[in-house]
C-alpha cells in the first residue's frame, strides 16, 4: 500500500501544536535533521509520511493533491482557495490557533455600531471624500464575501502585509478587517470590533485533500489514522 502524505505547518507555535496533538494520540511527528530542512519523520503508525510546508502553501499543496493530509488554520483556506469545499474536506477541528477575523473600526466612531452603519458611513463618505472609504486587510476574498453577504458598498480593498492594525493611525486606512485573539491589540489601536463583525472563527484544522490520490489502500490507511485521532 501506498502512503498518505500529511503537511503541517514548518515552523512556529502551530508547528508545536500540531505535533502536540498527535503525540497526545499516540502519533509522533518530528523535523528530519537542521531547523532549515522541511522533511519530517513519523512514529507511531505505518504509511503515514510528513512534509513541513509554510501554514499558507499548505491550502494551495492540498488542492493540487499534492498532499493527502494537512494542518492549517481555517482561515487560510477559505481565503486562498475559491470554492474550497469542493476541493478539501474539514474532518477534525483540532481545537488550538483559535482566532477571529472580524472588523474594526476607531472607537471614535460612536455612532457605528453594526455592519448597516458602516455601510451608511461609507456612502456618506465617498460623497464627502470621493473616493470608497478604504478597508486595511490580508483577507481579501473572506472580506468581499461577507461584506457582500451583509449589504455593504462604497468601500475599496487595501492590501496589508503588515501591522494591519496600525493603519488607521497611519492614515492608510478607515476600517481594518483582521485576525485578533484577545482584542487587546485593537484595544491599543483605539479599534473596536463591530457587534455583528465577525467574518470568521478560525482554528487549526485537519484538512483531507478531495484532489489527491487514495488509490492503493490510501483509504484504508486514512480510516485507520482517523481511528486513531478521533479516540
Amino acid at each position: 500500500m501506498s502512503e498518505i502524505i500529511l503537511g503541517v505547518p514548518s515552523k512556529g507555535r502551530l508547528m508545536d501544536k500540531t505535533f502536540e496533538w498527535f503525540s497526545k494520540r499516540d502519533i509522533a511527528l518530528a523535523r528530519s535533521g537542521s531547523d532549515r530542512e522541511y522533511a519530517g519523520q513519523v512514529a507511531g503508525i505505518e504509511g503515514l509520511s510528513l512534509v513541513l510546508l509554510s501554514a499558507g502553501e499548505i491550502p494551495r499543496e492540498l488542492a493540487a493533491g499534492r498532499i493527502h493530509l494537512g494542518v492549517t488554520g481555517s482561515d487560510l483556506v477559505r481565503e486562498k482557495l475559491t470554492r474550497w469545499q469542493a476541493r478539501v474536506d474539514d474532518i477534525i477541528a483540532m481545537g488550538f490557533g483559535q482566532a477571529d477575523l472580524v472588523v474594526a473600526v476607531p472607537a471614535a466612531w460612536t455612532d457605528v455600531d453594526c455592519l448597516d452603519d458602516l455601510d451608511a458611513v461609507a456612502a456618506q463618505f465617498r460623497r464627502n471624500h470621493g473616493f470608497r472609504l478604504r478597508v486595511a486587510t490580508k483577507y481579501h476574498r473572506l472580506v468581499r464575501d461577507h461584506f457582500r453577504e451583509m449589504g455593504v458598498a462604497d468601500y475599496q480593498i487595501v492590501d496589508s502585509q503588515g501591522a494591519t492594525e496600525g493603519t488607521v493611525a497611519n492614515q492608510t486606512a478607515e476600517v481594518i478587517a483582521d485576525i485578533t485573539s484577545t482584542g487587546e491589540t485593537l484595544c491599543a489601536n483605539h479599534l473596536k470590533i463591530l457587534s455583528d463583525g465577525l467574518i470568521h472563527a478560525s482554528q487549526a484544522t485537519l484538512f483531507k485533500s478531495l484532489n489527491a490520490d487514495w488509490s492503493d489502500g490510501r483509504a484504508q490507511r486514512l480510516e485507520h489514522l482517523l481511528g486513531k485521532l478521533r479516540n
